[in-house]
């Protein structure tokens, strides 16, 4: 007689999953269940994102720009260029859904794709982001934590089986954890997902996002500890009524410089791709070599940093005051130019910090005209490039409820809601009106895919799964 066959060993993910029915028997439970787990890891994941990167930064464009006088001038321009290569060669042989901000990719994942962000490009956007942005590249890590997180909540609810109904609401979970961890800002967070990615107020899916925004920020402070991102060490309020004619003056300012962004970044990235003289996936190193460049200009002219990398601690001083106006209006203008060369060129980084720069050095400098018209004190100084970040943040990213409250909590500020809410408002409504399509829109037109408007495509519960590989 022949030997009984043998029976096929179970897998581990099989008796995952056996353990995981047996506990949570209806779809409702699993979900509360993923939604906390997901927030827990997405919390860990952004921490070791945010620590690698200032690790990278400290052994790499840190290093280089310490170096002896004339040394560090060819160093700063060639660190960004051969970390932009290295970036550019993963991207083109290992991980091209990888490219960009994060934020098109997961948009794209959550309205066509049922939610499903592969977790191949989280992990590739881990790594090159940690590349990119601590060999020099200005661009901020934000974005990248977005696609992340999201990819490790969309591979939580795929491993566990979830109705695809639930795997795209993981994806919306996984988005509001890693804004909350990036930003320190869970608050901010909620809004950001309801507005970029969800469009409605589904209540099981805002349930999710609440509790895994709050879980992941509840992950970074215990880790790296209870503080806003920005330290500011007086409390900034609205001090003089005359000082909102000017704060109105700031939302105009936002809007163009927004626009001026926006244009600039996607006019180059067209360029980018009809440039054949140079292959692909070298892109990112020329990209890499003028972002360098334009940070030597701003060393060697303004002996200030920040062209690199998010820029935060240069942002810091100019919310301290601390910063003269020709520095900032400089510093505004070269990090514009230098994230645009960055982001265009095919990198893998986010816009998000770099908003916010530009609008911090922006707002500083319309401080100053506040302080020499009206001889208000100095602390309007700081007080104006608060209130420029976010309004310029609103007139790029065009989250207007975000753009007040990530102010808020990144800050610890609240003195400062009426001038926010007019400089936000008028940066938003104008850069709207003046261009109707959003950055992120814009970029994946750029690439030929069109979102629809209002609620994601309707799903067929019996559809396959949709392959994973979105374009940026």
């Amino acid at each position: 007689m022949p030997p009984p066959a043998k029976a096929n060993p179970v897998s581990v993910r099989e008796r995952l999953n056996f353990l995981f029915l047996r506990f949570t028997p209806t779809e409702r439970q699993r979900l509360l269940l993923l939604t906390i787990l997901s927030g827990g890891l997405c919390g860990l994941a952004a921490v070791c994102f945010h620590v690698g990167i200032g690790k990278a930064e400290d052994l790499v464009i840190n290093r280089a720009l310490a170096a002896l006088f004339p040394t560090w001038i060819y160093l700063a321009i060639l660190t960004p260029a051969v970390g932009g290569l290295l970036v550019g060669l993963a991207l083109h042989y290992w991980v091209p859904g990888a490219v960009g901000s994060g934020v098109p990719q997961v948009k794209v994942a959550y309205a066509l794709h049922a939610g499903h962000v592969p977790f191949r490009d989280a992990v590739g956007k881990f790594f090159l982001g940690i590349v990119q942005i601590g060999s020099g590249g200005s661009l901020g890590r934000e974005g990248p934590t977005v696609q992340i997180c999201a990819g490790i909540s969309s591979l939580l609810a795929r491993a566990l089986s979830l109705s695809r109904q639930n795997q795209r609401r993981m994806a919306s979970v996984g988005v509001a954890a890693g804004i909350a961890a990036a930003f320190n800002a869970p608050i901010a967070a909620v809004t950001f997902t309801l507005e970029e990615i969800i469009g409605d107020l589904d209540q099981t899916m805002l349930s999710g996002v609440i509790v895994a925004a709050a879980i992941a920020a509840a992950v970074e402070r215990g880790i790296l500890g209870q503080h806003p991102v920005f330290d500011i060490q007086r409390q900034y309020s609205l001090g003089h009524a005359s000082s909102l004619v000017w704060y109105a003056v700031l939302g105009v300012l936002s809007a163009v410089a927004a626009v001026a962004f926006t244009d600039s970044l996607l006019g180059l990235r067209n360029r980018f791709k009809n440039f054949t003289s140079v292959p692909k996936w070298a892109h990112p190193a020329v990209g890499g070599a003028l972002t360098g460049g334009l940070a030597a200009v701003a060393l060697l002219w303004l002996k200030q940093n920040g062209i690199t990398g998010g820029g935060y601690k240069t942002l810091s001083q100019a919310l301290s005051g601390s910063l003269s106006v020709k520095v900032m209006i400089a510093l505004c203008l070269l990090k514009l130019a230098a994230t645009v060369c960055s982001y265009s060129s095919g990198g893998a980084g986010g816009i998000f910090a770099p908003s916010l720069f530009i609008g911090g050095m922006l707002g500083g400098a319309v401080g100053y005209v506040d302080v020499t018209v009206l001889h208000h004190s100095g602390d309007s100084i700081g007080a104006f490039a608060l209130v420029g970040m976010g309004a310029v943040f609103a007139g790029i990213i065009r989250a207007p409820m975000t753009s007040v409250l990530i102010i808020f909590e990144m800050t610890g500020s609240y003195g400062l809601i009426l001038p926010l809410m007019i400089a936000n408002m008028s940066a938003y409504g104008l850069a709207r009106h003046w261009r109707s399509v959003p950055v992120y829109e814009a970029l994946l037109l750029q690439d030929g895919v069109t979102l629809p408007h209002g609620r994601p495509v309707t799903l067929d519960p019996s559809a396959p799964e949709l392959p994973g590989e979105v374009p940026p």
